[in-house]
């Protein structure tokens, strides 16, 4: 297999998103008429799969799905999408699920039970050694468990594949594993999270401090995330550029940052380089914000090859 055909290999979460809309939230003990209601497949890790799958490059996925009738949806759903889903394996019990609710003026409240998605251990990745090994660069998030997590950085830094921590929910993270991280890609909250308290603080409104402080954490590269603002992207090589953003009318911002994430991991394995990547991923996630709901926001690389086009490279 040539290294622009080693697959993107996703280790993470797979959830369903029960969505309820309310003129407004309840308060403890009250019970009010819904608007409307809808199911979604979410979760990180399968929101960044299907965007790889959707730019139409080879994508193998890692996680837990329950043996309910969610877990059938979600596989089935993945498999449409494109995922290769050999190492998604099923497990007495549900399936992730997300409940929702959301009132007219924004507001949510979510309650998340992560099921299937808290079984998934390192045996499960030793189990599928090979896939990993196949891989050209391994993505993986937060919402499966630390020592499973600690584990795969383990595998990838034994077998030399490049691993992309995408750290959400941000939580405490040893300097075991993120010295085992290739590209360490936070948003501006999650940045001042693993940022906070460092020389005497660090603003989100200074990206390059930021990432240097990342850097000296331990992670090999760093490419931060700034919504509207673009991305900024840092190595300990001593690369450290701005990535503009692309001027869209954006609709829904759901999940534009795992767009972002699944677009980054497909430019790596197809030889772009760092920049052109992330250049790369700021488009994906541009267009993804012109469309409303999660995975069906996700672009196909026509769609990203086509805005590249119009804007002849030209961002914002």
């Amino acid at each position: 297999m040539q290294a622009e055909n080693k697959p993107v290999v996703v280790v993470g979460s797979i959830n369903i998103d029960l969505v309820a809309n309310s003129e407004r939230l309840p308060v403890a003990g009250e019970t009010i008429p819904g608007s409307n209601f809808q199911s979604h497949p979410g979760g990180k890790g399968a929101n960044q799969a299907v965007a790889v799958a959707r730019l139409d490059y080879p994508v193998r996925m890692i996680g837990r799905l329950g043996d309910d009738a969610f877990g059938f949806q979600l596989r089935a759903h993945l498999e449409s999408a494109g995922v290769d889903v050999a190492g998604v394996a099923s497990t007495p019990g549900t399936s992730g699920i997300a409940l929702i609710v959301v009132a007219q003026n924004g507001e949510n409240s979510i309650v998340i039970v992560p099921g299937a998605n808290a079984l998934l251990t390192p045996e499960d990745l030793d189990a599928n050694i090979e896939i990993i090994r196949s891989a050209g660069v391994v993505l993986t998030q937060l919402e499966i468990p630390m020592e499973t997590v600690q584990h795969l950085a383990k595998i990838c830094s034994r077998e030399g594949v490049p691993l992309i921590l995408d750290p959400a929910p941000a939580k405490e993270l040893p300097q075991s594993l993120l010295e085992n991280v290739e590209w360490f890609t936070p948003n501006e909250t999650e940045a001042a999270f693993f940022t906070a308290n460092a020389d005497g603080g660090t603003s989100t409104s200074d990206p390059a401090r930021m990432a240097t402080t990342l850097i000296g954490k331990g992670v090999k590269g760093v490419v931060l995330k700034l919504d509207s603002r673009g991305a900024y992207l840092a190595s300990r090589s001593g690369m450290a550029e701005p990535i503009s953003s692309f001027a869209v009318n954006a609709v829904d911002t759901t999940a534009a940052g795992d767009a972002f994430n699944g677009a980054f991991a497909t430019g790596l394995p197809m030889q772009m380089g760092p920049m052109e990547s992330a250049r790369f991923a700021a488009v994906a996630a541009a267009i993804s914000v012109t469309r409303p709901g999660a995975q069906p926001s996700m672009p196909m690389m026509t769609d990203v090859k086509r805005m590249l086009e119009k804007t002849n490279g030209t961002q914002s």
